[in-house]
């Protein structure tokens, strides 16, 4: 590496806030989470049921506010800039989700799955997220501090996803044509029984997939798609891997909750793909012109704080002067 692109790497990796995390702190960190996970699954959601949306109302605002609280830990442990760096991180990952969630409606209605079963799969779905976006970081970071340049390739692949996302409201799956699940298919006995909760069954002495399973490697595949999305994103407002980890760890905890409140809106949403393109694009400028422009936190969290509340504004808004036209229609006709 030539002393003028090294002396740039240097200059932007300042920029961000940079510490080095103990290996116990890692460690409780991890632990911490899969408690979190443990009581999710082991006691609130102990028996098989359906998730009303009351239910899923109330662990949602739990889940925010256990992700939003965390901020205050990394404010006390490592300042300002390192908070500014995890609420923007988080509230990225958070909006990004949002299109996971309806694409987890699409695969979960095209399999038919009983609502009281959908919240085991997402665990797991979930889970094997945690690892995949783990791997992603870390790949991600040394890539960045290995070779500088990667920036300008993350940043014109946002660009180029920003004005794909922006261009296209629907969310578009099929499930069938998922190259992955056509694989698993060929090598992995399958029934097309569900059998409770359970990934695997018995059916006359042979172990056999059930289509719970064929969900959860459909759910697995379909996040990593996400996370080549997600992951430049949140690495153009933090370089440093452990918020960049916990910022994603938090915003996905919450994302089975967030699914059961927001799976039957998703055309209450019709300017969500705008907003999302617009915060894309910004972040993907960011990373094309770092080396000449630098963007402060507080500036990052302003613009994607206003993006996300114009958006929903403007959806609700629309979605209730619709419905009141709809209304006045259906009453002149009569």
């Amino acid at each position: 590496m030539t002393p003028l692109i090294l002396a740039a790497t240097e200059d932007a990796n300042q920029r961000f806030a940079s510490f080095d995390v103990p290996t116990w702190v890692w460690i409780a960190f991890v632990v911490f989470i899969s408690i979190l996970l443990l009581i999710d699954v082991l006691l609130v959601h102990r028996k098989p049921h359906v998730i009303s949306f009351r239910e899923a109302a109330i662990e949602s605002s739990v889940w925010i506010a256990i992700g939003l609280a965390f901020t205050i830990v990394i404010l006390s442990w490592q300042g300002g800039q390192a908070a500014g760096e995890y609420l923007a991180g988080y509230l990225i990952e958070k909006s990004l989700s949002v299109d996971n969630v309806f694409v987890w409606a699409v695969i979960l209605s095209y399999f038919a799955v009983p609502p009281q079963f959908q919240f085991r799969v997402l665990f797991w779905g979930i889970f094997g997220a945690l690892v995949l976006r783990a791997v992603f970081i870390f790949a991600g970071v040394a890539l960045i501090e290995r070779f500088d340049w990667i920036l300008y390739v993350f940043g014109a692949f946002l660009v180029f996803t920003a004005f794909r996302i922006a261009r296209h409201q629907d969310v578009e799956v099929h499930p069938e044509n998922n190259p992955v699940l056509k694989v698993v298919r060929k090598i992995v006995p399958s029934t097309t029984e569900y059998d409770g909760q359970k990934l695997f069954t018995r059916v006359s002495g042979r172990l056999l997939a059930t289509p719970l399973f064929a969900v959860l490697i459909l759910i697995e595949s379909t996040d990593v798609v996400f996370a080549v999305d997600s992951i430049p994103a949140i690495l153009a407002v933090s370089r440093e891997p452990f918020i960049v980890f916990s910022s994603n760890a938090f915003a996905i905890l919450g994302l089975r909750a967030l699914y059961f409140l927001l799976a039957g809106m998703a055309g209450r949403f019709r300017y969500l793909n705008i907003g999302l393109g617009v915060i894309l694009g910004f972040v993907g400028v960011k990373m094309l012109i770092h080396n000449q422009v630098h963007f402060p936190i507080w500036l990052s969290l302003t613009v994607i704080g206003v993006v996300l509340a114009i958006t929903i504004w403007a959806s609700l808004w629309a979605d209730k002067r619709e419905s009141a036209a709809t209304g006045e229609s259906t009453a002149s006709e009569e």
